[in-house]
């Protein structure tokens, strides 16, 4: 499979992209994010009262509690992956002007390819592990026992200890593996939902598409740092209205308002993330898959 390089204001148009679809086509987008945002809820909502009842009684949770709770948390994200690859097929069919409805992002389930989704989410988590091990290994080891003391400090109510050695470098590997991981999870994640392609070989080309395209992909990282300051902005205007308001009305205005106006803001980062990931894939791989079927139609 080809992937291409893209100029760095590709970055910027991913984002302009992204926004831009979800608000186009908010039937589908928001719909299907609020189904995305009840599955990701799932697992904090079986496991938190376990935890809320743990506080009030004063007990700690056992080392099997805790092991059982991470081990549910994780298989209901492994559940959830063929969700990520059903959304961003609506968000594919909406941008090309297809019947696109918010129950699709259960297609994957429906037409059998859920197996081959939480293959991939396995794998890409398997990478994820090896990549975190490398980086802690060549910071050096101090930073995972610097991370237990922090944890030990916090049970003993005590102030946690300084930095480690080394804890700089991490910090800017882990700021260009993030940056790095954007482009190879939408890549490798349009692969495998959109471009029909098998677990590894949509992992190979998330990892060169990625690599061809670390400038667009600086790029769309510094938009999006300025698109975050224009939103903090907004909510800071929002909050002072809201804080006036209450005070000519009362208290309860607050409450009845922040709840859908926070709901609002979380299914429009859903949304918005995934188109960006969506015309960032179509950008780098996604014309392959378009001329493919138009030669397999033509034969």
């Amino acid at each position: 499979m080809t992937t291409r390089f893209k100029g760095p204001s590709a970055g910027f148009g991913w984002l302009k992209n992204g926004i831009s679809v979800s608000f186009r086509h908010p039937k589908a987008l928001f719909g299907g994010a609020a189904f995305l945002l009840l599955a990701c809820l799932l697992p904090a909502l079986i496991t938190m009262p376990m935890q809320m009842h743990a506080i009030s009684t004063g007990t700690p949770q056992s080392p099997t509690t805790v092991g059982l709770i991470m081990a549910f948390s994780m298989l209901i994200g492994l559940l959830i992956v063929p969700l990520y690859a059903g959304y961003l097929q609506v968000v594919d069919a909406a941008a090309r002007g297809l019947p696109a409805r918010a129950l699709d992002i259960f297609k994957p389930y429906r037409e059998g390819e859920a197996l081959r989704l939480i293959g991939f989410g396995l794998t890409i988590g398997v990478v994820y592990l090896v990549v975190l091990g490398l980086i802690l290994a060549v910071s050096g080891g101090g930073i995972v026992s610097w991370y237990i003391q922090v944890l030990a400090a916090q049970a003993a109510h005590q102030p946690p200890p300084g930095w480690p050695q080394g804890f700089g470098i991490a910090m800017a590997l882990f700021t260009v593996l993030i940056l790095f991981m954007m482009g190879f999870y939408a890549i490798s994640l349009g692969q495998v939902a959109l471009g029909r392609r098998g677990v590894f070989g949509a992992i190979g080309d998330g990892i060169v598409g990625a690599l061809k395209n670390v400038l667009p992909l600086l790029v769309f990282a510094l938009s999006l740092v300025l698109a975050w300051i224009a939103v903090a902005i907004a909510i800071g205007l929002a909050v002072l209205l809201l804080t006036l308001l209450s005070k000519l009305v009362g208290p309860w205005l607050m409450i009845v308002l922040i709840i859908p106006i926070y709901i609002a803001m979380v299914l429009t980062m859903f949304a918005v993330t995934f188109g960006v990931m969506y015309h960032l894939w179509r950008d780098v791989c996604g014309d392959n898959i378009e001329s493919s079927v138009a030669m397999a139609a033509a034969i």
